[in-house]
């Protein structure tokens, strides 16, 4: 089937592979292992993951009923802020409720006991997210535990809180972003420093997501042995990691075109039919540098015009919608695919209709080789979300 840019091609062979070892993680740890809404939500894949997870983590009423509806399991949910116009859904779609303060613990903690007594076959287990004030993640942007961060119960707010451990079942805790097993050995130390004393009388940790364990040089072993300390330590609870990019890591490309090549100062620039502002948002948020199949990213003080040197931008009419000087092997032309590598986490769960621009297609290339197109955008998609 010949396949029309732009499209979003992931591949089953390659989830599997990710898939599988996380499995083997979750087995051998004895931890629980979840998908994270936030990095994939592609609910058409659903019925694969369900082969080897039970339960996915949401973050708002939209996730929680997509975990409930399409999953087909009730959520692991955290928001930084519920509503009372939100909570009932949230409650009617969870098992497990994370409060980000004290003040909202309080704030819903009799509507959580309502339910639960009106629903005592899906009682809802609640937990506090805690804040353990450290972190590896270098980008300010995505560090969760950074100085005036608004997640999480810092451990002083304890001296002043009666905890009440007969209803608070669990800490949450996430201070990774496409973190190392090193870097959870280290948090783990953070957490039991600050937070050590009411571990064994919970029922639950979830150690949060950015665990890239499907990344090449990930520890697996440490990471299971961590697990294994963990749960020996403190054999009354229940670990639960939830990542989001290890499931869908290096699973597939965003494949585009050239639409046009423009000159300008002496820069060549390879006009797309795709847009780093709306289809791949970290590339300039991060800034996350992507890998361009058969390019290298070169210094722009090279000569474009010599060395078969370009600037990729995208076709939105937004000055910056541009990403770094890539050097080919040659000359581009019209019509010619260009191949984003490793576009599945974080992409299609961001992308935006910004000017209007065509979405990508979302594909399925099955283990035997053929494709299957999920999801194609019409004009009526870009209609209905303006009203």
């Amino acid at each position: 089937m010949a396949l029309q840019t732009p499209y979003y091609m992931l591949e089953e062979r390659l989830l599997r592979r990710n898939l599988s070892l996380i499995k083997h993680v979750a087995q051998e740890s004895g931890a629980e292992v979840i998908l994270a809404f936030k990095a994939f939500a592609l609910w058409r894949t659903f019925p694969i993951f369900r082969e080897y997870i039970q339960h996915t983590t949401a973050s708002s009423p939209y996730e929680a009923r997509l975990a409930m509806e399409e999953f087909g399991s009730p959520a692991h949910t955290y928001s930084p802020a519920y509503t009372e116009a939100d909570f009932p859904t949230i409650l009617a779609c969870s098992g497990h409720i994370t409060f980000n303060s004290l003040s909202q613990y309080r704030r819903f903690l009799p509507m959580v006991e309502k339910y639960n007594n009106e629903h005592p076959e899906k009682r809802v287990s609640i937990g506090l997210r805690v804040n353990p004030e450290y972190s590896e993640i270098e980008t300010e942007l995505y560090n969760p535990c950074a100085p005036g961060s608004r997640f999480g119960v810092l451990s002083e707010e304890f001296s002043i809180f009666n905890f009440q451990l007969s209803i608070i079942e669990g800490f949450h805790c996430h201070n990774h972003c496409e973190s190392s097993a090193e870097a959870l050995q280290h948090s783990i130390e953070h957490l039991e420093a600050k937070f050590g004393q009411w571990l064994p009388n919970l029922k639950w940790l979830n150690l949060g997501g950015g665990h890239l364990m499907t990344r090449k040089d990930y520890n697996i072993p440490l990471l299971i042995n961590l697990i294994k300390d963990l749960r020996a330590k403190y054999p009354n609870l229940h670990i639960i990691l939830e990542p989001g990019s290890a499931f869908a890591w290096q699973t597939g490309p965003l494949v585009s075109s050239v639409v046009d090549i423009v000159e300008n100062h002496g820069i060549r620039t390879a006009i797309l039919d795709v847009s780093f502002t709306c289809h791949m948002p970290d590339c300039l948020e991060m800034p996350y540098q992507p890998e361009v199949r058969g390019a290298e990213m070169v210094s722009s003080h090279l000569s474009p015009l010599t060395s078969h040197i370009y600037r990729l931008g995208g076709n939105s009419c937004l000055s910056g919608d541009f990403m770094g000087m890539w050097k080919f092997d040659h000359e581009l032309q019209i019509g010619e695919q260009i191949i984003f590598e490793d576009m599945i986490h974080y992409t299609t769960v961001k992308t935006t209709m910004f000017n209007g621009i065509h979405h990508p297609s979302i594909v399925l290339r099955r283990e035997d080789g053929t494709d299957e197109i999920l999801r194609q955008f019409r004009y009526e998609d870009y209609r209905d979300r303006m009203c």
